[in-house]
């Protein structure tokens, strides 16, 4: 028991998870009962994942190892895919978009309108091993987090960023270099786990 919350009736259990339908789905697998999922047939999970409350996961999405996703946390994949890599973290509020609508007004808007009307953006978005996306960030489609990038809470990411960095702002630009202790820490958590 934690704070009154019972964890066990929180949390899918494991044969509960294989029957959602999940394309691939590792060991020590945690998802809120809360969570919603589009799709399931497109996404892979990886080991040691956990989802929180209120997220919402639709399209195509890999989500590697050791990764959190907090709450209320939105991942739209779309058909080009969103990659969550190794020991990442998406904040509670963040939103990643593979795909969007043009919002420029050359095409109508909104999943109801046809395709032929609608001119939908598509391109992965891939957030590399030890990046980490910040409260209320949103990240756009076509975007690279670099390994190691912190993306700073309230942010918008519309374009690549560099590895072991920190990012911060609307639109969201290059603060400082971040410190890669992280890598000398992830070697000796493995071999902990060995």
């Amino acid at each position: 028991m934690t704070l009154g919350v019972d964890m066990n009736n929180s949390f899918y259990s494991t044969e509960e998870l294989q029957k959602i339908g999940f394309n691939k789905l590792g060991n020590d697998v945690m998802i809120s009962k809360k969570a919603s999922f589009y799709g399931c047939e497109f996404m892979e999970l990886g080991s040691h994942v956990r989802i929180d409350d209120f997220c919402v996961l639709s399209g195509k999405i890999l989500i590697g190892n050791y990764v959190h996703i907090a709450v209320a946390a939105l991942i739209f994949g779309g058909k080009s895919g969103a990659v969550i890599s190794d020991y990442c973290g998406v904040s509670s509020r963040s939103a990643i978009y593979a795909s969007s609508d043009d919002y420029s007004g050359i095409a109508m808007t909104n999943p109801l309108i046809p395709d032929e009307f609608r001119n939908v953006i598509d391109k992965r978005v891939l957030l590399e091993k030890h990046s980490i996306v910040g409260t209320g960030s949103t990240i756009l489609p076509g975007c690279k987090i670099a390994e190691g990038t912190a993306i700073g809470s309230m942010s918008l990411v519309d374009k690549d960023t560099s590895p072991w960095s920190i990012y911060v702002g609307i639109p969201a630009h290059l603060l400082r270099q971040r410190e890669k202790r992280i890598l000398a820490l992830e070697k000796e958590f493995q071999s902990s786990n060995e």
